[in-house]
């Protein structure tokens, strides 16, 4: 923390885990980027009319479009190890546990997974898939989205001498879940909704310029 009394209060990323059947946070569901990312990357890709179709669909959207956002997390170990009295955990496995708390995400539960097994054993011929919990992008107050993790990778680039990770870059990707994908009255269509109107508000507040500044006086 700064030392400097009028430094603002600098916010953290991260992501929600919520229960998929009652919507409320799990246990351990939230967790914290232990340094923002530098850059955000959203790609939107949009759902129109197919090239080739009704020229009265040409100015039709079908939905929302499709976006994705991709980022790179650090998490570095040197922080905890100054004061190591105070970070055991850090000391005995390094960064291992954060990367696991991320990497996890895109694991069905070990227990659903043995569980399933027996019940393949005693011949149910139908296992649904797993449930997993609706995840849940933070980027301020003003921008939470549901979110499917689509990509992960770990770049590990230092090692305590039990070879634990003590410094790595994590790679997120993840595609927004709309309307589209999910139920519009429960709570993950209700966020969606409300990350949509947040970008329209906003809009509203852009200064939008005349046919004069695109150097025009009217349209042929």
């Amino acid at each position: 923390m700064s030392s400097f009394p009028g430094s603002p209060r600098v916010l953290k990323g991260g992501i929600v885990l919520l229960d998929p059947d009652t919507f409320n946070v799990l246990p351990n569901g939230v967790i914290v980027l232990q340094y923002n990312p530098d850059t955000l990357t959203r790609t939107l890709k949009i759902k129109g009319a197919e090239e080739g179709g009704d020229r009265s669909e040409a100015l039709r959207l079908t939905g929302p479009p499709v976006e994705t956002i991709k980022l790179d997390a650090e998490i570095d170990a040197t922080d905890q190890l100054e004061n190591p009295d105070q970070n055991q955990v850090t000391v005995q496995h390094g960064i291992a546990p954060q990367i696991a708390a991320l990497e996890i995400l895109v694991y069905p539960a070990s227990a659903t997974l043995q569980s399933n097994y027996s019940l393949s054993q005693q011949g149910t011929l139908e296992i649904m898939p797993v449930m997993a919990p609706l995840s849940l992008f933070v980027w301020s107050a003003n921008r939470i989205v549901p979110v499917r993790l689509t990509d992960f990778s770990v770049t590990e680039e230092a090692f305590d001498p039990q070879l634990n990770p003590l410094r790595a870059k994590v790679s997120l990707g993840m595609r927004v879940l709309s309307i589209d994908d999910l139920f519009f009255s429960d709570k993950g269509g209700s966020l969606y909704m409300a990350y949509q109107r947040q970008k329209e508000s906003l809009a509203q507040l852009y200064q939008y310029g005349t046919l004069g500044n695109l150097g025009i006086r009217g349209l042929p």
